[in-house]
């Protein structure tokens, strides 16, 4: 197996193809697709929360990871509105 394919789960130029040229990254950039990978990162772990604990709410790990990762997409957010200039 791959470095990358270890590392990311595919290779590079599949990120290539799959993420950095996608119809969303050309038609409301990169920061929208990592929003995209951040949003399905919080369903994995809602769903894995879920299987595990059977309420997602027993789990406090889980709750902390889910709110990192919304702190991530706040400041991504804030990234994209600061470069367009929107307060």
């Amino acid at each position: 197996m791959s470095n990358d394919v270890q590392v990311f789960g595919m290779t590079k130029d599949a990120i290539q193809e799959q993420y950095i040229n996608s119809i969303t990254a050309r038609f409301s950039g990169l920061e929208m697709v990592v929003a995209g990978i951040l949003s399905d990162c919080q369903e994995e772990l809602a769903i894995q929360a879920k299987d595990n604990w059977r309420d997602q709410n027993k789990d406090p790990r889980a709750e902390r990871i889910r709110k990192q990762l919304n702190v991530a997409k706040f400041i991504l957010f804030e990234l994209i509105n600061q470069r367009e200039g929107i307060e």
